[in-house]
């Protein structure tokens, strides 16, 4: 059960961060790599800092640290996933035996205290973690940091089914972008691959694409005034049964959903038809954690004090908080797979700083189009962990779709 407990607290992390996110922009976010932080930081806190990170992570602070040790576990089982931890203290910080007993062996390395050189290990543990997708460290690092926490992740996988290129609009698309954009589209008969969500928000419909080791990314489109955040939400509450989940082939026809339409055609195969058809994209993002203290559990901690220790638990000596907190992520969506990445930081500081012949059946053929700003969500299938969420504004766009290297090339498995 450790390990579903860690899985249900990340998402529901994640609902509350998503919820507080509707941006203007595109954006992508990574929970499952803020929430072990938290969870490892927690046993070290101050009572007042303990109490606000329970409540953030949904359990107590020694339970949290074990489940986190759990979740940083199953991220190491999933083989397209790749997560990595990072510990670096000052030489005038000696971390208590018991708190660094909780971390992985052969993690901790010493900041020298030259700010720039500091400054370039970090960044280069950021890029060789995450195989140059994040380039740097999103912390700052100046001569009061005492201590730096950092996960990364990445998710890389190739769709079972690859995805066509098109030119221009696709038939029975609403397209509303603006701008041409590189569309792309393919068809299966698995009718159950698009449900409609029956949510807070409205009606949301969401299109599931399956990808190698056991990674499915959700396509989610609400009512053209739903909030971002709260489609988001409610694409990750419906993996623990929040919300009604009607598949499309238990659909009526007409348009049950926003974006998908279902009819009857006549065809000379006996299957259904799902056509889905989506835009590439790439979204970045910068987070500070500390602009939504109250969803994470960091409103005490990060309160600078000289005289009250907000992690006692972590070192003797002179008194620390929380300076900085911060996620830098990126996800990308094309024709033969997804890829995303992430790299969470913790940093810790002193308080004083056609035929004529009659088609024999009659099937059902339904379509959907994501033809205006969408949502995200990177799953893992089996245990239902988000790894990552996102929402679209601005797509990849059609005058681009030339790229002098084939960014997919890098996945090719190797021998």
């Amino acid at each position: 059960m450790g390990k579903a407990d860690a899985v249900r607290a990340a998402n529901a992390l994640g609902v509350r961060w998503v919820e507080r996110t509707d941006p203007a922009e595109g954006t992508v976010l990574m929970p499952a790599g803020v929430w072990p932080l938290l969870g490892l930081l927690a046993p070290a806190g101050s009572p007042e800092v303990r109490g606000e990170l329970a409540q953030a992570l949904g359990m107590p602070p020694e339970a949290a640290a074990d489940r986190a040790r759990d979740l940083l576990g199953l991220l190491r089982d999933v083989p397209v996933v790749g997560s990595a931890l990072g510990l670096w203290t000052s030489r005038r910080l000696r971390p208590r035996p018991e708190w660094l007993s909780g971390l992985p062996p052969a993690l901790h390395r010493r900041l020298t205290g030259d700010v720039p050189e500091d400054r370039r290990q970090l960044d280069a543990w950021a890029r060789n973690a995450t195989d140059g997708l994040i380039d740097a460290m999103p912390v700052e690092v100046d001569r009061d940091t005492r201590l730096v926490l950092a996960a990364a992740l990445t998710v890389r996988t190739d769709w079972i089914r690859r995805f066509d290129e098109v030119h221009g609009v696709p038939y029975g698309v609403d397209d509303a972008w603006g701008e041409p954009v590189r569309y792309l589209t393919r068809w299966t008969s698995m009718l159950d691959r698009v449900a409609v969500l029956e949510t807070p928000a409205g009606l949301v419909t969401e299109a599931r694409v399956l990808g190698y080791g056991d990674i499915s990314v959700h396509l989610l489109l609400g009512e053209p005034d739903a909030r971002p955040g709260r489609v988001l939400a409610a694409g990750i509450e419906v993996l623990g049964q929040r919300h009604r989940r009607t598949t499309a082939d238990r659909l009526p026809d007409g348009a049950p959903g926003p974006g998908l339409t279902i009819a009857r055609i006549a065809r000379y195969q006996p299957e259904d038809l799902l056509s889905v058809v989506v835009p590439q994209f790439t979204v970045e993002a910068d987070h500070d954690l500390l602009a939504h203290k109250a969803v994470f559990g960091l409103k005490t901690l990060s309160a600078r004090s000289e005289t009250e220790h907000r992690l006692p638990g972590l070192a003797d000596g002179e008194p620390l908080y929380l300076n900085s907190a911060r996620q830098r992520a990126t996800a990308t969506f094309g024709p033969r797979g997804f890829r995303a990445a992430s790299v969470t930081a913790l940093g810790v500081a002193i308080g004083a700083a056609a035929t004529t012949r009659r088609p024999p059946y009659q099937q059902r053929i339904a379509r959907v189009g994501f033809g205006r700003p969408f949502g995200f969500l990177a799953v893992h299938r089996t245990s239902g962990l988000v790894l990552a969420a996102g929402w679209v504004t601005e797509p990849d766009r059609e005058a681009e779709r030339e790229p002098e290297t084939d960014p997919w090339e890098e996945w090719q498995e190797e021998d």
